[in-house]
């Protein structure tokens, strides 16, 4: 189902019912339905959950304070300087290539994506989650060294 029809659905139980739709207005719904945000939404002081969503694409400056999860959604591609104050979940999407300048305070979910390399400059304080990608040929002394002069200071799981 395309985002329009949702919106058109949500806006029929809203005439319907006589109120909004609590996500209505919300970053998530504005993300979601590609209506203009702020640069003060863009500063999210905990979670976003997009689990799911129909998304492809994040705001350029978006900087989640907590967990931001993508897993499941046809995102292709992150801004450039995306920094994740918690656990990045790209799983189960078909991104091919993280950007520069990521920073990633928690950990960094890949698993069952298409990334086949690491930025240099990635940076992730926890540890990084890998299964069934193209990365798992490298040793865990040669993710570390791609990343350089980033890192990965937790655990990697293959």
């Amino acid at each position: 189902m395309d985002k329009n029809k949702i919106k058109r659905i949500f806006e029929f139980l809203e005439e319907k019912e006589g109120k909004q739709h609590k996500d209505k207005g919300s970053l998530k719904w504005k993300i979601v339905f590609n209506e203009p945000i702020t640069e003060e939404e863009l500063d999210v002081k905990g979670d976003l959950d997009l689990a799911n969503a129909p998304i492809t694409s994040l705001p350029e400056g978006l900087k989640p304070g907590g967990n931001l999860d993508l897993r499941r959604t046809k995102i292709t591609s992150l801004p450039k300087g995306l920094y994740v104050g918690g656990t990045l979940y790209l799983a189960y999407t078909k991104i091919a290539s993280l950007p520069e300048g990521l920073e990633v305070r928690g950990w960094l979910d890949i698993i069952e994506t298409n990334i086949t390399s690491l930025p240099n400059d990635l940076k992730v304080s926890g540890g990084l989650d890998m299964a069934r990608t193209e990365l798992t040929k490298y040793t865990d002394d040669e993710l570390r060294e791609m990343v350089k002069p980033g890192f990965i200071k937790g655990k990697i799981y293959r």
